[in-house]
């Protein structure tokens, strides 16, 4: 199958790209925000690397004019919050009207897979069903809840075969952006014995990257749904950890005692007190559920964090 991924040098797509390179025609489409390919070597002399923005219109239509996709995943975004509420305006570019030139750039009958957030939930006090309500916090929530609507509305007016995919908190190995555990094990990597955080108290529900990446591509993979129509799942694990959970899980496999510091200006002025996925959908439906443990990530990203050097920078 030829399989277009969008923002496959990041986080969660160099893993599908890695899962997917071994058996299929793929290509990535990748801004090179990071300054750098991540993919290794391996899949790089097997796939094709399209060096573009979402945002760039004639770009995305060159690319998936000469491609011809069977399927798309698409998975670039800006993700990071406090980027997306420092300039709401460039995260509406990338998150929407990027998702927008990449729905009307594909041929009826082609499968897309969007890569939404659990942050378009309105806080619950329980697992969030994909029928439950929607009423995001913050500008990136918005952001996917309106390609949401768009991925709903061009697959019934073009005939794609669509999969929201809301996915919650990536755990693991080579995160790009500065989010919570990465920023705690990039502290701790640079010799800190005392740690700012912001609120401990959020529960979170932490997917392992392999696991994030296996979820959209059992999404593409095995889709059966009907051309103009669209089915949305969670991509989750149904366990919720609280941020002081986590550090008293990091503390074990480090082997590391470290105090912890309390610092405003990490402190969301919206902060969800509990946000964790039902996935019985996509595993009914798809096929996935979670092989790892929250343990597994924190043990591998703590073993072979992989992280952006301007993370690393700013503790050493």
């Amino acid at each position: 199958m030829r399989i277009l991924i969008t923002g496959g040098n990041g986080y969660v797509g160099r893993e599908a790209v890695a899962l997917l390179a071994p058996e299929h025609e793929v290509c990535v489409l990748d801004n090179l925000r990071y300054g750098r390919v991540r993919l290794r070597q391996s899949e790089l002399e097997r796939i094709r690397l399209e060096r573009a923005d979402i945002t760039d219109r004639g770009a995305v239509e060159r690319v998936v004019r000469s491609f011809r996709p069977e399927a798309v995943i698409h998975l670039a975004a800006i993700h990071y919050i406090p980027e997306c509420e420092a300039d709401p305006s460039a995260a509406l570019l990338t998150n929407v009207f990027g998702t927008m030139n990449l729905l009307l750039a594909c041929e009826p009958g082609c499968r897309f897979v969007f890569a939404s957030s659990g942050a378009v939930y309105k806080p619950a006090a329980e697992p969030h069903s994909e029928a439950g309500e929607v009423k995001p916090s913050d500008i990136y929530g918005f952001t996917k809840l309106h390609g949401e609507e768009y991925v709903r509305h061009i697959a019934g007016q073009r005939g794609l075969s669509a999969v929201v995919v809301r996915l919650f908190n990536v755990i693991g190995p080579g995160e790009t952006n500065p989010h919570l555990v990465p920023e705690i094990v990039a502290q701790l990597k640079c010799g800190r014995v005392s740690i700012r955080l912001g609120n401990i108290w959020p529960k979170r529900d932490y997917v392992h990257v392999l696991d994030a990446a296996r979820g959209f591509v059992a999404t593409a993979l095995n889709s059966d749904v009907p051309p103009g129509e669209t089915v949305t799942v969670n991509l989750g694990t149904s366990r919720s950890y609280s941020v002081a959970s986590v550090l008293r899980k990091l503390r074990r496999i480090a082997g590391i005692r470290f105090a912890l510091e309390r610092d405003d200006s990490r402190v969301r002025a919206v902060d969800r007190p509990f946000l964790a996925a039902d996935n019985s959908l996509i595993q009914r439906v798809f096929g996935w559920r979670p092989e790892h443990t929250i343990e597994d990530a924190l043990t591998e990203l703590w073993r072979d964090p992989d992280l952006p050097d301007s993370l690393l920078a700013r503790y050493r």
